[in-house]
């Protein structure tokens, strides 16, 4: 077998690497993180699913002063709709970690999630961006005839190898197979059927959606350098999706103290929790969960537990409290370095997986 790193993938996403940057919504994907990987020969994926229609149009303008190279944007591809039934006693838990902090209890008993996804798209759309991800779903028909019109390549997440098919069904250029190492929120369509997401691990979820699909696979989940790049090509793959590895970057909008929590972090420190969210998603297990976790209350649904609980992170992180943030992360920290600019992540990846390959 004859491993080369110019995959078809590149040739279709128009990159010199087959490396994606994972669209990390919340603050973390900064516009010049996404720049800097693009313009490394990557392809920098911004994660806006929880930004207005016009904070995503400003960031892909943004964007398009600091690269000329391809790009993406990230959307979750999920009905924003609230259930409040449980609202009431999710606050009273959720004040006592409010008293911690010092800021106002929460009197509403509803919880209210805007829902931006189709003017989210819209923007995206107008823009002319090269690339659309989704997670949590295909996109929805009719909008995927609207993306492929206008000639974009579209992407989604998947975690099983009946998400793939579906994607490939839908019309979708590649998917990204997430194992369950990988950091934050996964793609998984259904959590009914998957309560804490469908958890197959990256070694084992790449090979099989390879043999299913005939669309190029990325593979995502614990992939730190550029071992875990030739691992995934040799697993049949065409490139890799990096979320992790770049949260320490000089670029990351990452909080100062959720970087020091990472570099301190172990392959023993994340757990798959919904006390953030109300959705699984992967973290460094603080004070927040372990509380939240002795307490026996259930969190409330993606989205409103993610709404109620904004507040508290907002104010964790102008207190530099990492007790309190939720500090999303894959299971390679031991791998993570710090004050390394994007650029040079990318270059020393590649040149590790050359270096291997060459053997």
């Amino acid at each position: 077998m004859r491993i080369q790193l110019e995959t078809d993938l590149c040739k279709l996403f128009n990159i010199r690497f087959p490396i994606f940057l994972a669209g990390m919504a919340g603050g973390p994907g900064t516009v010049e993180l996404v720049a800097a990987v693009s313009n490394a020969g990557g392809l920098g994926t911004l994660g806006a699913a929880y930004m207005t229609p016009s904070a995503i149009r400003k960031a892909i303008r943004e964007i398009r002063q600091l690269t000329d190279a391809p790009f993406g944007v990230n959307l979750f591809s999920i009905q924003m709709s609230d259930k409040n039934e449980r609202t009431k006693e999710v606050q009273r838990q959720l004040n006592q970690v409010r008293d911690h902090l010092g800021i106002t209890h929460a009197t509403e008993e509803l919880v209210v999630t805007p829902d931006h996804f189709e003017e989210q798209f819209a923007v995206v759309l107008e823009e002319k961006v090269p690339v659309i991800s989704t997670a949590f779903g295909v996109l929805p028909e009719p909008l995927m005839r609207q993306a492929k019109s206008a000639g974009m390549r579209i992407v989604t997440m998947v975690t099983t190898v009946n998400e793939a098919i579906l994607a490939e069904q839908s019309g979708c250029d590649a998917i990204v197979a997430q194992g369950s190492e990988a950091g934050g929120h996964r793609g998984t369509f259904d959590i009914s059927n998957h309560p804490m997401g469908a958890n197959i691990g990256t070694f084992a979820l790449v090979p099989q959606i390879v043999d299913c699909v005939q669309i190029p696979v990325v593979a995502a989940g614990g992939i730190m350098d550029g071992r875990g790049l030739v691992a995934a090509l040799v697993l049949g793959a065409q490139g890799v999706q990096m979320g992790t590895r770049f949260l320490t970057a000089i670029e990351s909008g990452a909080h100062v103290s959720y970087q020091e929590a990472l570099l301190k972090s172990t392959e023993e420190s994340t757990v798959i929790t919904k006390v953030f969210s109300g959705r699984p998603a992967r973290g460094v297990r603080n004070l927040f969960i372990k509380q939240w976790d002795a307490s026996s209350v259930e969190p409330l649904p993606f989205p409103t537990q993610n709404t109620a609980t904004r507040d508290i992170r907002n104010a964790a992180a102008s207190q530099s409290n990492a007790d309190y943030m939720s500090l999303w992360a894959g299971q390679g920290t031991r791998m993570l370095t710090s004050g390394q600019k994007a650029e040079h992540i990318v270059a020393e990846t590649i040149q590790q997986a050359m270096s291997i390959l060459s053997m």
